[in-house]
């Protein structure tokens, strides 16, 4: 599809000065922060539908999960932030449609919200699942603090634990619930557990760590069916046994929020589509964080990311566009993870790697891995090796491809990756 066309203005201009945004997440949150940090000086309304400030998930299946957590923690300002640096939050408010030719916001209930800057930091949701008996109580998801809320009194040792779902959420809850006694099954349906977002070495790995740790993880295994029975839950498989378990606990991926903005007419494609400002493609809306996708240079190809560093910086990009000034977003992605005691740091996108490089020794349970696309590095994931998820941040941003021969060498530290590179390559696409 077009890229969306850069509009600042309409024909009809506005009477007022307010920026709405849709959504009171870390984007949302985010764009409202930076908006007074740029010296916007117009009404900033911050619209969520959970009825808590604005908070933290990473947490949600990490330390909060475990009670190690208070909810204040979470919060990501308190309410006197918000009233310090007025920004009206509205809680508790879910948005029905949105007018762009009258510019206003309707609310449910019937209230309108007149805008002259509209973010949609819309998020996303929980990926369902679907099959027979999936909508019993003691299924559970891990999006919200309400989802947890519903799992933590049953969070306790001895239980049986089944997760679904072998990318970041479903291992980091396994981990946790090992951690604390509980006895944890993993189904995944792909090959490898991490499928998406890191390569096989690294899959290799923490496939061994769970296990290790007492977790019984199956791969190539898809739930056909979910049984109740009067103090358990029976899951079949497409393997042909079944699994006992008290609670379940899915984490099959998200699905963005698209249905306001396509339903007023924004462009979508895999995601809101932006320009590398963060514009739509109708006059003064934007849009940020997991719902947006953006046109990254470094892959030659649109990106919608689900990660804090992609909400932060995009709604950081929204704010300047907003302000009239020039922030494109143009950094490397960057994601963690924390299992066990190990942290897992990627920088990049793996997807589209024909090398891969480990540096150091997965036995040892500090290693990296370098990926590669027609030599040219794409992706870097990082196990306990915080000096070379640095380096590599600063490598993609600059365009820079340290050899092969180079990253496997421990004997050159890792700030010194970029000076053994004459040049900075152009990255290959891999769209």
């Amino acid at each position: 599809m077009p890229e969306p066309t850069a509009v600042s203005t309409m024909t009809d201009a506005p009477t007022n000065n307010n920026a709405v945004i849709i959504g009171a997440g870390q984007a949302g949150a985010q764009a409202a922060f930076s908006l007074r940090q740029q010296g916007f000086k117009g009404r900033v309304v911050l619209v969520g539908d959970e009825p808590t400030l604005p908070y933290q998930r990473p947490p949600l299946s990490k330390a909060y999960l475990a009670g190690e957590l208070p909810e204040a923690r979470l919060y990501i300002k308190p309410q006197g932030f918000y009233d310090k640096a007025d920004i009206e939050l509205l809680t508790s408010a879910r948005v029905e449609g949105i007018d762009p030719g009258a510019r206003q916001v309707r609310l449910a209930g019937g209230d309108t919200l007149a805008y002259r800057h509209l973010v949609l930091a819309t998020g996303g949701r929980a990926r369902r699942l679907n099959c027979p008996g999936a909508d019993d109580p003691r299924v559970h998801y891990l999006r919200t603090l309400e989802d947890v809320r519903g799992l933590q009194a049953d969070f306790v040792a001895g239980k049986r634990l089944v997760v679904i779902g072998g990318g970041y959420v479903g291992l980091e809850t396994a981990a946790v619930a090992a951690r604390h006694g509980l006895q944890v099954t993993v189904l995944v349906a792909r090959p490898t557990v991490l499928n998406r977002v890191c390569g096989p070495e690294v899959s290799r790995f923490f496939t061994q760590v769970h296990r290790d740790a007492g977790v019984a993880l199956c791969c190539d295994t898809a739930i056909t069916a979910i049984r109740a029975e009067s103090q358990y839950l029976v899951i079949d498989t497409n393997n042909g046994y079944s699994v006992q378990a008290d609670l379940l606990v899915v984490g099959i991926g998200l699905e963005p929020n698209l249905e306001l903005a396509e339903a007023a007419g924004v462009s979508c494609d895999n995601g809101i589509a932006t320009d590398e400002n963060g514009r739509c493609s109708l006059p003064d809306i934007y849009a940020a964080g997991d719902c947006a996708s953006h046109p990254s240079a470094i892959y030659a190809r649109r990106l919608r990311l689900e990660s804090v560093q992609n909400a932060v910086e995009q709604a950081k990009t929204v704010a300047a566009s907003i302000c009239g000034k020039h922030r494109p977003y143009t950094q490397a992605p960057w994601f963690w993870s924390d299992q066990f005691d190990l942290k897992l740091q990627s920088a990049g996108v793996v997807s589209g790697f024909d090398q891969s490089v480990v540096r150091g020794d997965p036995e040892t349970r500090s290693f990296a891995v370098f990926y590669y696309r027609a030599g040219v590095l794409i992706a870097v994931d990082a196990i306990n090796r915080p000096t070379e998820f640095v380096a590599a941040r600063k490598l993609l941003d600059q365009g820079l491809s340290p050899s092969s021969e180079v990253v496997c060498n421990e004997a050159i530290p890792p700030a010194d990756f970029a000076a053994t590179v004459t040049g900075a390559k152009p990255v290959a696409s891999h769209g």
